[in-house]
């Protein structure tokens, strides 16, 4: 039996005088004023515990870990049709980079770039009369908790993603977008402003370690196929051009986010999430990742 709470207490212990390493992601003007000095750390088993410590029950600007819902969502509503919008391969470029779009005719190599979410989101737009209300409600289902949209994160990525707008019209050029770009800008920019803690994602996540069914409430979110191939686009594209060093040194499907967040998934086990602000020059967060090291340690537990 995994004493998860006691795990996460000795993480704890041993991360404290490492919180507030990285920096912020400074390229969002409201990501660049949040307190790097901050810590938290959540699970959520397959039949429902849940277990936090330090900053577990804050909530903070989700980024790139929105990318696995807008995922979710379209391959609810179009199954395996999502993989002729978007790749299932690593990029191994930065997450916003433009270079192999060129190359590859405007698809994006997967759904956990920023291109590929861009192109997710085109989906949605497609799929849905109001797609940023369906992205909330689909989080709000999975957590179990009414969330919002950080109006002023929202309006932040849109201030300053002059790249994210480059990819967007790009893949316009190439007819890979098929709905109006500033519809579909609108509703990347949200979704990457949906705040929630650690507490909240990790039973947001937890059907993915579940075979698909969110484990508090029993509902279907996915199928057990479609769970198993998120799981794996995670462990390999997951955490931007570092997810070779995270299944290293972690062994788990994750997905960062440049607002210091990180889920894991334990398949048939737990999701678990870890948030501190300070970034590596990957973009992804210096004691997030290092508290996953020590706490998969801890439990004992590998995909491998």
């Amino acid at each position: 039996m995994i004493d998860c709470q006691a795990a996460l207490d000795a993480v704890y212990a041993e991360i404290r005088p490492q919180i507030g390493d990285g920096k912020v992601a400074d390229y969002i003007p409201a990501l660049a004023r949040v307190p790097a000095a901050q810590f938290g750390m959540a699970v959520c088993t397959v039949d429902g515990q849940q277990y936090g410590v330090g900053a577990a029950a804050t909530p903070f600007s989700i980024q790139s870990l929105s990318k696995v819902l807008g995922l979710t969502l379209a391959l609810q509503q179009i199954g395996a049709a999502v993989w002729d919008q978007v790749g299932r391969e690593p990029s191994g470029d930065p997450f916003n980079s433009l270079i192999q779009l060129e190359h590859e005719h405007g698809k994006p190599r997967n759904p956990f770039i920023n291109a590929g979410a861009i192109g997710v989101a085109d989906l949605l737009c497609s799929a849905f009369a109001d797609p940023r209300q369906a992205l909330l409600q689909l989080a709000q289902r999975l957590c179990g908790d009414a969330v919002a949209f950080d109006a002023e994160v929202a309006a932040s990525e849109r201030q300053a993603g002059f790249r994210n707008a480059a990819l967007a019209n790009f893949m316009k050029s190439f007819g890979r977008i098929g709905n109006d770009v500033d519809a579909v800008l609108d509703v990347y920019f949200h979704q990457c402003a949906l705040a929630l803690s650690c507490t909240q994602l990790a039973r947001a996540f937890a059907y993915l370690a579940n075979k698909g069914v969110q484990p508090l409430s029993g509902d279907t979110i996915v199928t057990p196929r479609q769970a198993r191939r998120v799981n794996a686009l995670m462990l390999t594209c997951g955490t931007y051009d570092a997810a070779g060093e995270f299944a290293f040194l972690i062994g788990l499907p994750c997905k960062s986010g440049v607002g210091g967040g990180i889920v894991a998934i334990v398949p048939e086990q737990m999701a678990i999430c870890v948030w501190s602000p300070g970034l590596d020059d990957t973009g992804n967060s210096v004691v997030g990742r290092r508290a996953l090291e020590l706490f998969v340690t801890q439990i004992g537990v590998s995909v491998f």
